[in-house]
């Protein structure tokens, strides 16, 4: 960690004068690093028309989530095994998941960025205490695991699979009892939370006065819920954007007068908006966002297609890129028939069970139909076997509660928005 604070902070010492040749000589260094030393990535430019000895940026083609459809080993540049890399799986929230790896000073490197960032409203990661908004594994090592990390990042977790007023009356009494610096969590939880306090007409910063700032991620902030936010818990709403495979993609400024500002990663990442035909689009134009990891030599993210929409700001420069608008991400409420709430990224850990590292599942989506029924509609090399989907099922039972009803239906491929966002979880309940 100090070598990457030391290199993070380097890097934001570069001169705006002097930051183009810094990303034009990263992504050189990135691409022909893995074109030397990792074959997946070799077989897949050895596919494309790009031409490394002219070296054309724009002429390299473009990677997505099934591109890492197979073995991670077989993925890994020469010298990583999955003993020495930062080994991960997506969430699979636009319906491909898949599991990656950083190696650690990459790995190292976002975690200098978080804690930067996080610094611009005054939160020490060493001693701010944090309420924590996110889901956790509810087998017994899984969960004890999580809960030893919690207590090591000095934060409390907050269960997000039940979110009923009896639950939330709980919640609030923890904010009452501890001395809580700022919230961080998935945007859906926490709006159900500050709707619970407007219904009992409760400012949090009454009950904790002690708390600073909320930082939203995973999924879409819109102003309407920002707004509800400011007001029942007193404090600024920050909005989070980023990718567990990647980094912290953007965050929102803490300049005076331009507090909305979503400042991008421009540090270890570079960002591009692209149109249908892998055209790249001027600031202020609307397109897929496309991005490259410039420091993970474990595994090639170079051009990447996230699976979102979004639009750069015109007075965005390479040093400091400004997204203006992201569209997409948004994860709807699963209601289910004791009158339990639970947002929709609650099925990324029921989809864990189905995650296997041999790449058989390529997507899915679980749509739910009626009030205690839903589909799973999956595209995989071969299809679920009765003894993966009774796993699916108990997982069910365990992180939401029993008497639902599954039907897996595979299909050879499935259904998406306009944008071309996959969407993991879609409620039919009005």
């Amino acid at each position: 960690m100090k070598e990457a604070t030391a290199e993070f902070e380097k890097i934001q010492s570069i001169s705006d004068a002097d930051y183009n040749e810094y990303i034009h000589s990263k992504r050189k260094e990135i691409v022909d690093y893995h074109l030397k030393s990792n074959k997946s990535y070799q077989e897949f430019i050895g596919k494309s028309s790009f031409n490394p000895e002219t070296f054309n940026w724009n002429d390299l083609p473009i990677m997505t989530k099934k591109d890492f459809q197979k073995p991670l080993s077989e993925r890994l540049s020469n010298g990583f095994t999955t003993k020495n890399v930062y080994v991960n799986k997506t969430s699979g929230s636009s319906g491909d998941p898949f599991i990656f790896a950083k190696d650690k000073f990459c790995h190292a490197l976002t975690w200098a960025n978080i804690i930067n960032r996080f610094g611009w409203f005054g939160i020490d990661f060493n001693t701010s205490k944090q309420a924590r908004f996110y889901g956790i594994p509810l087998d017994f090592i899984g969960n004890k695991k999580e809960r030893l990390k919690d207590f090591f990042k000095n934060s409390y977790r907050f269960t997000i699979f039940d979110l009923s007023d009896e639950i939330l009356e709980k919640v609030l009494l923890k904010f009452q009892n501890k001395k809580f610096d700022y919230i961080n969590g998935y945007t859906s939880s926490i709006v159900l939370f500050a709707k619970f306090l407007q219904k009992k007409n409760i400012v949090l910063t009454s009950v904790c006065p002690t708390l600073k700032c909320c930082v939203v991620t995973s999924e879409m902030l819109f102003e309407e819920d920002k707004n509800l936010m400011e007001r029942q818990f007193g404090v600024p709403i920050i909005n989070e954007y980023g990718a567990s495979e990647l980094d912290l993609i953007a965050f929102q400024s803490r300049s005076v007068g331009t507090s909305n500002e979503w400042q991008v990663n421009s540090e270890t990442l570079f960002v591009e908006i692209l149109d249908e035909n892998n055209t790249v689009l001027p600031y202020g134009k609307e397109g897929r966002i496309v991005i490259t990891s410039l420091y993970n030599k474990a595994h090639p993210f170079i051009r990447y297609d996230i699976g979102d929409i979004g639009i750069l700001d015109e007075k965005s420069t390479l040093k400091k890129p400004i997204l203006k608008k992201l569209i997409g991400r948004t994860n709807d409420i699963a209601i289910l028939p004791s009158g339990k709430k639970a947002p929709g990224l609650t099925f990324y850990y029921v989809t864990k069970s189905i995650i296997e590292d041999d790449g058989n599942v390529k997507e899915f989506v679980i749509k739910q139909t009626k009030i205690d029924t839903f589909e799973v509609e999956y595209v995989s090399e071969n299809a679920l076997t009765e003894s993966q989907i009774l796993t699916i099922e108990k997982a069910i039972t365990t992180y939401l509660e029993s008497g639902l009803n599954f039907t897996f239906i595979r299909k050879e491929n499935l259904q998406r928005s306009k944008s071309g966002k996959l969407k993991q979880f879609v409620s039919l309940i009005k």
